[in-house]
Formats: structure tokens, C-alpha cells, sequence
């Protein structure tokens, strides 16, 4: 019925009188129902504190099937708030627990969670094995036939062949979903998402027949079922046809709708999507929403990191207080056995007590030792991985320095050198041209330190232009001439953004190298496709060189190996060499 608030009375109604009773069963049901409020409400730590603490009932309580789907409840949880690590821990825990056990419902839902993780990781081998898990028992007998499991397990298929952009394959999948008996009442959700895949599909395998039909019809059901993430999709699918089509007014109209609707749902994950479409459409207002883009995808990418954080904060702070409660327990105990044998003592010879309170005594020390060992090993778990993660932020932030910064400072060193005995106005004013450019260069020292990601987004958003850039201030700087060719083959739209990056800084860093060290007359770099999946990036000079077994290699060679290593680990996500 929807109706939130009396539910909320009724389960802390229940929860008190089941921890009256010391109903431990109906309390672990209530901290269920608790976190299902949270969900409804969408606060999601909430949900996660409350599904924890009814975990922890039944694991006492030994409740496999219940602890199974509370450990499922949670990683949905997780994977709603994009920590998708803790997901798969979750659901794979859950898996052990009902290992053996006869629960067809729980392990659908389990191998359709995670392949629905894998997916969102890029890891789409694994993902159509937990998927194709799932469909094998999608018909099930135990699982009923309104859930419409089936239909949903060759979505998600379909769903995991178009990210690999296999349109056919999904394409086949989406109609044999379709095809599934009383879909459209069962699950009209289902239904209408199945059409818009449908209809995405054909759109990118250029089938006209049918478009834009079933992207209108899926609209019109998920418009009168209010499923406003399900209408974003919808209009950003319509407006990307449209755009292929040249009509720019629908293409443009369909766009703002969706990001208008993103944005009054609060989804900000819709939210970027409709933006990045809008950059699109309207490609005269691209860099406002490449900008608005940037600035949700920095503060989302925080925010989903602070949920995983804490929710294992959660899990860790609830462990320590039961951990209390149990020491308060066992203490309390311990005092009323002191106190009985001392009450004892009158009865029982000087001797026998005295050897009875020793031995009490040691347990109660042993006990101490054991839960200080666990206490320390835990502080010193935790602080390893503080140091790793400082180690590791210290290396990147001194390569940025070093690659970009002392670059920089480099260049104009070396002009303000040639000029050092030029006197003339002319001279003059180009020194505090270069002066000014000293204190940006200060400037940027100070953005490093705050926030190094900047740098990094308007490399990759403006690549050609900013290496271009580069190459220029070389010219302008050095007399050394320099040849740049970049290949017009070249998608750089398809390429990941921290190959990006790496190919910018080395080749920031050998031409710093070439001018400093090399004495070379023509430079030349190159940006050159070959083949389909292969970029090969030349950086040559006619320099003196070095014979590379005398000379010990400095920082700046270090971090050269260390990005193209870097590029070539990305090159399975990216299908690029």
C-alpha cells in the first residue's frame, strides 16, 4: 500500500516486543523489514546497519535460508551504491551458506546478481556465466512463474552481448525474452525494457523496420508505470535516432526531456548520461556540459566511495560493540563466580579456595591476552593498508611533478637563458611574459596538491588539442625542429582515458629529454594506427644519444616504463595495444 510510516510503527512495534521477549527469531525478521524501510527510503546505510544486525541473529541462530537472503539484501544494497567488491563478497557468502541446500530462489537471484556485478566491471566473460547459471534454473518449479525469471535472465544476456557490442547475439536474446509467455502482465517493467533493448539493438545494426515504433511504445508503458529511470533511457535512445537522422529538433528535444527528468529524480547517474548526450546534440553548448559533467562525476565518484567505506565501517563498528557486550558478559560472569566463591569460603579450607581463585584468575588473563592479540593484530591490519595507500598516492603525485611541472619549469628556463643579455623592449616584455608563466606554474603546484584529477579531465576531454598544444610550445621554444604526425585513423573517442594521459605525459617527457640532454637538430613523433586494434606511438631524434648499459637511467626514463606498462595492462579492457 505504500504506506511507509505506519509500516515504520508496526516493525519497531514488533521489535520491541520481540526483544522483551527474547524472541530472537522475530527480531532478526524485524531488523529485516527495518532495512527494507531504509531501501524504500533510500537511505542506504540505514538499510545496511539494520540488514547486518539480523545477519548476525540468524548466523547465531543458525537460520541458513534466512541468513542466505539477508547476505543477498545487502549486496543489492552494495550494488545499488556501485560498491560492487563488496557485492560480490556478499552474495559469494551467501552462496556458502545454502551450499547443499535445496533453494532454487536464492541461487537465481545469487547468479543473476552477479553477473549483473561482472557486467557493470567489464568483466563480461564472467558475467554471461552467472548469467547462463541463472537461466538454467530460471524454470524452475520452486521459483514461481510470475516472477518472470526467465524473460529477466535473457535480458540481462542480451544485456552483456550489446556491451560487447554484439547487437546481433542481443538482438536474439531480446525477442526470445519477449517471447515469453504473459510478459506484458506478469512484468510490464520487464516488458517495456525489454522493447527499448529490442528496438537500441536493431538501431545499431541500421534495421529501420519498426524504429522509432518500439522505442514510442516502450515509452508509453514506462511513462504510464512512472518508471522515470526507464523514460530517461528511453528518450536518450530516441534522441540518439533522431540525431542519426539529422533531426536535430527531436534529437534535441528528446535529450533535454531525459536530463530534465534525470535531474528531478535526483539520479545523478541518469543525470551524466543525459549530459553527455547533450554534448552531442547541441555541440555548441558542449563544453557547459562537459564542465557540469565533470563536476557530478567527481562528486558521485566520492559519494559512492564514502557508502563503501561506510558500510565496512559498519560492519566493523557493530563487530567491536558486540565484541564489548561479549567482554561485559563474560566479566559480569566471572563476578559472580568471585563472589560466590567467596561466599563459599567459610565452607571450604583456606587452601582449596586459595588454588580455586588462582586458576579463575588465569582463564580471566588468558581470555584478556587472547582478545588483545586479536585487538592488536586488527590495528596492525589497518595500518598496513594506510601505509600501502600513502606509498602509493606519494609516487603518483611525485610523477605528476616531475612529468608535468619540472617539463614546464624546464622550458622556460631555457628561454629566459637565451634571452639573459637582450635588453631591448621587446626582451623585456617577453621576460615577464615568462615571469607571469613562473608564477602559473606555482599556481599549478598548488592544484596538484589539491586536486590532480583536473589536470587529468582536460587532458582527456581535449587530447588532439592539447597535445597539439605541446608540440607548439616546443616549437616556440626550442630551435630544434620538430615534425608531429597524427594518424586521422585514430577513434580517440574509444580510447580509455588513462592511456590518455600516459601517452600525453611520455610524450611530454622524451621531448624534455630530447631538448636537455640529446642535442638534436629535428625531433619527430608520431601517432600511427596499425592494424584495427593497434596504436604505435615514435618518438625519434638525431641526437648524440647514450649507450644504455653505462648510463644509469633516470626518474624520468623510470616513469616512461612505468606508463607504457601501464598502457599495455589496459590494453584487455581497452582492445588496444
Amino acid at each position: 500500500m505504500n504506506n511507509w510510516t505506519d509500516y515504520n510503527t508496526t516493525v519497531l512495534l514488533l521489535l520491541n516486543k520481540s526483544n522483551e521477549k527474547k524472541d530472537y527469531l522475530s527480531s532478526a525478521k524485524a531488523y529485516t523489514y527495518l532495512g527494507d524501510y531504509y531501501v524504500s527510503q533510500s537511505i542506504s546505510d540505514s538499510a545496511f546497519f539494520y540488514y547486518f544486525k539480523a545477519e548476525k541473529i540468524y548466523l547465531q541462530l543458525n537460520d541458513k535460508f534466512n541468513l542466505a537472503k539477508t547476505r543477498l539484501n545487502k549486496a543489492n544494497l552494495q550494488y545499488g551504491e556501485s560498491d560492487f567488491l563488496g557485492s560480490e563478497v556478499a552474495v559469494f557468502n551467501s552462496l556458502r551458506v545454502i551450499n547443499g541446500l535445496d533453494s532454487k530462489e536464492v541461487y537465481y537471484d545469487s547468479y543473476n546478481l552477479l553477473g549483473a556485478v561482472y557486467n557493470e566491471i567489464s568483466e563480461y566473460n564472467k558475467a554471461l556465466e552467472f548469467h547462463f547459471k541463472a537461466l538454467s534454473i530460471s524454470t524452475n518449479k520452486d521459483i514461481p512463474s510470475v516472477y518472470q525469471s526467465k524473460a529477466t535472465s535473457l535480458n540481462n544476456i542480451g544485456y552483456v552481448y550489446h556491451n560487447l557490442k554484439n547487437y546481433q547475439k542481443a538482438q536474439q536474446y531480446y525477442q526470445e525474452g519477449l517471447r515469453q509467455k504473459n510478459l506484458k502482465y506478469d512484468k510490464p517493467s520487464l516488458y517495456a525494457m525489454l522493447l527499448d533493448n529490442l528496438a537500441y539493438s536493431k538501431f545499431k545494426l541500421k534495421q529501420e523496420k519498426d524504429l522509432p515504433g518500439l522505442f514510442l511504445n516502450s515509452l508509453k508503458l514506462r511513462d504510464s508505470l512512472k518508471l522515470t529511470s526507464g523514460i530517461v533511457a528511453n528518450k536518450i535512445h530516441l534522441s540518439e535516432y533522431y540525431s542519426y537522422h539529422n533531426d536535430s529538433l527531436q534529437a534535441v528535444r528528446y535529450a533535454r526531456e531525459a536530463l530534465s527528468s534525470a535531474r528531478k529524480d535526483k539520479n545523478f547517474r541518469n543525470v551524466l548520461v543525459a549530459l553527455k548526450q547533450m554534448g552531442v546534440v547541441e555541440p555548441q553548448n558542449a563544453s557547459l556540459y562537459s564542465k557540469e559533467y565533470i563536476h557530478i562525476n567527481d562528486s558521485l565518484q566520492k559519494a559512492e566511495r564514502k557508502m563503501g567505506e561506510k558500510f565496512s565501517r559498519i560492519e566493523y563498528e557493530t563487530d567491536v560493540i558486540k565484541s564489548e557486550n561479549t567482554d561485559l558478559v563474560v566479566q559480569n560472569r566471572n563476578l559472580f563466580y568471585i563472589f560466590s566463591v567467596l561466599t563459599l569460603m567459610s565452607i571450604f579450607t583456606f587452601i582449596f579456595v586459595s588454588l580455586r581463585n588462582k586458576h579463575r584468575l588465569l582463564m580471566f588473563k588468558e581470555q584478556q591476552q587472547i582478545a588483545n592479540g586479536e585487538i592488536y593484530n586488527l590495528m596492525i591490519s589497518q595500518q598496513k593498508t594506510i601505509e600501502d595507500n600513502r606509498a602509493k598516492e606519494k609516487k603518483r603525485v611525485a610523477r605528476e611533478l616531475h612529468d608535468g611541472v619540472l617539463g614546464k619549469m624546464f622550458g622556460v628556463r631555457m628561454n629566459l637563458d637565451t634571452m639573459n643579455n637582450a635588453q631591448d623592449e621587446q626582451a623585456i616584455k617577453t621576460r615577464l611574459e615568462y615571469l607571469a608563466e613562473l608564477k602559473q606554474i606555482e599556481q599549478d603546484i598548488r592544484e596538484i596538491s589539491h586536486d590532480l584529477n583536473r589536470e587529468n579531465t582536460e587532458l582527456i576531454n581535449n587530447f588532439v588539442v592539447i597535445l597539439t598544444n605541446l608540440i607548439e610550445n616546443q616549437r616556440k621554444a626550442f630551435k630544434t625542429k620538430i615534425t608531429f604526425y597524427l594518424d586521422k585513423n585514430i577513434q580517440w573517442e574509444g580510447i580509455s582515458n588513462e592511456i590518455k594521459i600516459n601517452l600525453y605525459r611520455i610524450v611530454q617527457e622524451a621531448l624534455q629529454n630530447c631538448n636537455k640532454y640529446a642535442q638534436s637538430k629535428l625531433i619527430t613523433v608520431s601517432f600511427v594506427m596499425e592494424g584495427d586494434q593497434m596504436i604505435k606511438l615514435s618518438i625519434q631524434d638525431n641526437g648524440v644519444g647514450f649507450n644504455l648499459k653505462k648510463i644509469k637511467k633516470g626518474i624520468g626514463l623510470q616513469n616512461i616504463e612505468y606508463r607504457t606498462k601501464e598502457c599495455k595492462d589496459l590494453n584487455s579492457i581497452n582492445n588496444l595495444g
